[in-house]
């Protein structure tokens, strides 16, 4: 059944919750942030399913990758909720070492640019805003001790926004295209 009728007074339950909480809650608000985030990489993974580039001499798909940071999300989203689960610190590593990686291959950033030099790298840096956002959800549930996440989990979500700006950045890239900065006129 795709629907429960049990969320139509404005409450959801989590793992960690025997009653009810507020859809409008931190929490809520966290794990439904969370939500958005991963979906909007879906669309970052059909679009990108024939983009891949190599570093080290190893190929690094996009889709493989993405699938994979959409697997984590859910790690996260299901600490968040209360379950034992959580992102270790390998996870936290390989994402630094491919934007090391991406790092080598593109001229220095020394700048911001204006999203859409790509449909791709647009839909990346979306993406990226999103676990931003998510991110900030998730530190403003924990401050307020609604729920407890690993500091591996927080740095995920903060080394997973710099991936994601630098697949957006790599797929511009790889399509020969040139961003724009902004001109602050």
């Amino acid at each position: 059944m795709l629907y429960t009728k049990k969320g139509d007074d404005g409450t959801t339950k989590t793992f960690a919750c025997d009653q009810r909480i507020s859809k409008s809650s931190k929490v809520a608000e966290a794990l439904g942030t969370l939500d958005e985030a991963n979906s909007f990489l879906g669309l970052a993974r059909a679009r990108t399913k024939d983009k891949s580039f190599e570093i080290g001499g190893e190929k690094i798909k996009f889709p493989e990758l993405i699938l994979e940071i959409q697997q984590n999300l859910f790690i996260i989203q299901a600490e968040v909720a209360g379950a034992t689960l959580s992102i270790e610190a390998e996870k936290i590593e390989k994402v630094e070492k491919i934007v090391d990686e991406i790092e080598k291959i593109l001229p220095p950033i020394k700048t911001f640019f204006i999203s859409g030099a790509t449909k791709d790298s647009a839909v990346l840096d979306i993406s990226r805003t999103i676990v931003r956002r998510a991110e900030r959800r998730v530190v403003e549930a924990t401050e307020e001790g609604k729920i407890k996440v690993g500091k591996e989990t927080l740095a995920y979500l903060n080394r997973l926004s710099s991936l994601l700006y630098a697949l957006a950045r790599i797929a511009s890239h790889l399509e020969g295209e040139e961003e724009i900065k902004p001109d602050y006129k």
